[in-house]
């Protein structure tokens, strides 16, 4: 598949949206701090709409992930980095908070991703963008409810998965999650990483037609763009930021 390269001028928007969207993410972290740490009782946290607004901002986040990795050349590169700061989340926790550790969580699934693509790019680029997006995004409908031990084949319509497929570490990871697996933050490899290529796919198809080209992509918020950029800086940072602040409330402003 030959394609044109894009003009490699930095697309602002990128950078804006997940600013926004990092903002969103640094908000609810601080509320599940002041709700399991400080033991505030808000209701809305356990509703659907708090539900909802967890989801916005992990959809948010891979999509966004998967676009960016079309358009990068260091996909291989940045995988790794990503991953081994996976590692190091999951390392922090184990040994600081036990209880609240991180096993496969986010940077586990985008590190992941990311790997994937940078190997499987020349394959991934075969298929045209379009239907890459759809076999993709039913796919990540497919696999949506695999946590829980069944696929949803079309709505109204389950198919169970064997209870055997669900043992061990190396199937959490993909995404049968063993009984006894605890994280407070897990993104298996499946169904997620078919998100991600939905975000690779529409990335390809807006290349394709020249969309990256438009002014809207050069759109440019400065502290948005800003917190775009450092992301996973701000990522690593934000929790213990977070935590250090809901523990010197309750220590003396409680």
């Amino acid at each position: 598949m030959n394609r044109k390269r894009y003009n490699t001028k930095r697309l602002h928007l990128l950078d804006v949206i997940r600013g926004i969207t990092l903002i969103s993410m640094i908000a609810y972290h601080a509320a599940w701090d002041l709700v399991y740490i400080a033991g505030v009782d808000w209701p809305f946290y356990h509703t659907e709409k708090a539900f909802l607004w967890q989801q916005s901002i992990c959809w948010t986040f891979i999509l966004l992930s998967g676009f960016c990795a079309a358009l990068s050349v260091h996909r291989i590169k940045r995988g790794l980095l990503v991953s081994l700061c996976g590692v190091l989340v999951t390392a922090v926790t184990l040994v600081f908070l036990p209880e609240d550790r991180v096993i496969f969580g986010v940077l586990t699934l985008l590190g992941s991703a990311m790997l994937l693509c940078g190997i499987l790019y020349k394959a991934l680029i075969r298929m045209h963008p379009i239907p890459g997006m759809i076999l993709c995004g039913y796919l990540f409908y497919l696999l949506r409810d695999v946590n829980s031990g069944w696929l949803q084949l079309y709505p109204g319509k389950t198919y169970p998965l064997p209870a055997a497929l669900y043992h061990g570490y190396i199937l959490t990871y993909l995404g049968f999650m063993d009984p006894g697996f605890m994280s407070t933050d897990y993104f298996s490899l499946l169904p997620w990483v078919f998100l991600f290529l939905c975000g690779f796919y529409l990335s390809l198809a807006l290349q394709r037609d020249g969309s990256v080209r438009l002014g809207l992509f050069r759109l440019n918020i400065p502290p948005l763009s800003f917190l775009g950029r450092h992301s996973l800086l701000i990522y690593l940072l934000h929790q213990p930021v977070l935590y250090m602040v809901i523990v010197l409330w309750m220590r003396y402003l409680k």
